[in-house]
């Protein structure tokens, strides 16, 4: 057996930044309402002209430019997004051909705000098991799901993009260490995009509305995300048989201020461990622990043997946690 080991990684963000003043305006909010209740002080929005791929393929190059990598080597491509160029085809074979991947097989995977999470299992599993290297992007442009008259979501929502670069490790003990993937489909509607699919095609759809995001019980969707990252982030820490201050660094999924802080507490990692960038960034679901991994390797490096821990809760609901060993 050999280790995984990230040797790239990745982000980019639109450059039109929103505050929280624009948004707080439309909804007749009183200054500083917004960043009272998520800690988010503004997000970016995709230009008129961008599109995912767009957003995929800044984060996936810069990924791959500081790996120094060719990319004739890397052998696939996970694309973690809800919001695809088209339902069909695919983005993920679009954004390996912009990226010159050759030899890589490409997919897209929809697991919304848990995306990444699951495609980075998935990830270093294919590594470990074929010793070829493998791209992780997750990306969303939220932006455009976002129903303009409903505030849940126009407060916290934003667009962006992350990247990691697995590839084949000497080093045995690196990679995952432990993860844990869950979905509790009995909760499947308190965040949904209600027309577009099979069950309602956009041949039947009436009202433009409903092909934007509905977050039916913002206070249902916090107390269940909060208890699935952690119960997610405990049992995966508990398989890598590692306890929670142990952890250098923990990125959770950037929902908001008061939800990553409160698993944090709850899970018990030092405080100093926690590296977040929702104040700036707002929350771009799967994107926002490969964008955050990425900026927070500026200001805290990652030192050979350190412990990330990773965890994500979102739509459907789904969810999982990773134990990583840098």
């Amino acid at each position: 057996m050999s280790g995984v080991e990230i040797i790239g990684l990745g982000h980019y963000a639109p450059e039109r930044i929103v505050p929280n003043a624009e948004i707080e305006a439309r909804f007749g909010l009183e200054a500083g309402w917004i960043k009272r209740r998520t800690g988010i002080d503004a997000r970016r929005y995709a230009a008129d002209d961008q599109a995912l791929s767009d957003l995929a393929v800044r984060a996936g190059d810069m990924a791959i430019a500081q790996a120094g990598l060719s990319r004739d080597n890397i052998g696939l491509l996970l694309l973690a997004t809800s919001t695809p160029d088209h339902l069909l085809p695919p983005t993920a074979p679009l954004v390996a051909h912009r990226l010159g991947l050759a030899n890589a097989g490409g997919i897209d995977m929809a697991g919304a705000c848990a995306g990444f999470i699951y495609a980075l299992t998935l990830a270093d599993s294919y590594v470990r098991s074929h010793r070829a290297p493998v791209l992780v992007v997750a990306a969303n442009i939220l932006s455009r799901r976002i129903n303009p008259v409903e505030r849940a979501s126009s407060v916290l929502f934003a667009d962006a993009a992350g990247a990691v670069l697995l590839a084949p490790s000497e080093r045995e003990d690196s990679g995952i260490r432990g993860a844990h993937l869950t979905a509790q489909g009995a909760h499947y509607g308190l965040i949904t995009i209600p027309a577009g699919g099979s069950r309602k095609p956009f041949s039947k759809v009436d009202d433009a509305s409903e092909t934007l995001m509905i977050m039916s019980d913002g206070q249902a969707v916090y107390a269940k995300a909060v208890a699935m990252m952690t119960g997610a982030a405990e049992i995966a820490l508990r398989k890598a048989g590692i306890v929670a201050a142990d952890v250098a660094h923990f990125i959770p999924h950037q929902a908001n201020a008061r939800m990553t802080g409160t698993v944090a507490l709850q899970i018990g990692v030092k405080p100093e461990s926690l590296r977040t960038t929702v104040a700036e960034f707002g929350n771009s679901s799967a994107a926002t622990i490969p964008l955050t991994l990425s900026i927070s390797a500026h200001e805290h490096v990652y030192r050979q043997g350190d412990i990330i821990l990773m965890t994500a809760a979102g739509a459907g609901l789904t969810g999982g946690a990773v134990v990583f060993r840098w």
